[in-house]
């Protein structure tokens, strides 16, 4: 394992670091060389419309994640230029829902407010909006999804194919739920898988760790979006076909 100082080391007993590091878990697997973004649900739904304390947010937005989105779609911000400047596919995912909340399945029964996800109270933005700071770009690519994974029921995989895609830049929301069930499929799929740890956020802090944790340890390298940034800008322009933006 990685010797460095991480999110997780605080949530992990010293007997769990040292069987992690016995065992040869978290063993940098590399970046591939024909990557897209994706960027998982970072919509008002999990925001809220403004930076503010979760507990002040979750009254009107009850899946919001507070301030620790925000912090994130600043860095999902400079991920999406880098990704432009160099014509890399950028994917976006969000949900889309019956307004009876039958294709919920299950999940209607995990979250007492679930009626809230996709109609917020009168007045407010569709909570499953993807927030404007970061809005799809003509030549992006967006994919609509009712469970977890961006993978499950979806277009994603075929999307990838075609482009000729060999990795994912994984970042959005919530570390716990939807980014980890994109990286496993992905990972499963026999793709490079690469977390952008602060361009990730959840609701729980444990949660956020301890994902983050396991998702290097198993199926992605966990880095910063600096060291992401890096790597992208010595990546080559012009390698993917991509929409040509046209209405």
């Amino acid at each position: 394992m990685d010797s460095r100082s991480r999110i997780w080391d605080d949530f992990l007993t010293e007997r769990d670091k040292h069987v992690f590091e016995v065992a040869g878990w978290g063993t940098p697997a590399g970046y591939g060389r024909r990557p897209a973004l994706l960027v998982i649900d970072v919509c008002y739904g999990f925001t809220g419309d403004k930076p503010e304390p979760i507990l002040n947010s979750i009254q009107r937005w009850s899946n919001s994640c507070g301030e620790e989105a925000w912090r994130a779609v600043r860095t999902i911000a400079l991920l999406l230029q880098a990704a432009h400047a160099k014509d890399l596919p950028v994917i976006y995912t969000t949900g889309r829902y019956r307004k009876d909340y039958w294709d919920r399945g299950l999940l209607r029964g995990k979250n007492a407010r679930v009626g809230e996800w996709s109609t917020g109270e009168p007045g407010m933005v569709d909570p499953m909006t993807i927030v404007n700071e970061i809005a799809p770009g003509p030549r992006d690519l967006v994919v609509y999804k009712q469970r977890p994974s961006a993978f499950f029921g979806t277009p994603l995989l075929s999307h990838l194919i075609q482009l000729g895609v060999d990795s994912v830049i994984v970042g959005g929301t919530t570390t716990s739920g939807c980014v980890r069930a994109t990286v496993v499929d992905a990972f499963s799929h026999n793709l490079r898988v690469v977390v952008a740890e602060d361009a990730c956020f959840d609701r729980c802090q444990a949660s956020h760790a301890l994902s983050l944790f396991d998702m290097n340890a198993k199926y992605a390298d966990v880095v910063s979006s600096g060291e992401i940034l890096e790597y992208i800008a010595e990546l080559p322009g012009g390698q993917f076909v991509l929409p040509n933006g046209l209405p």
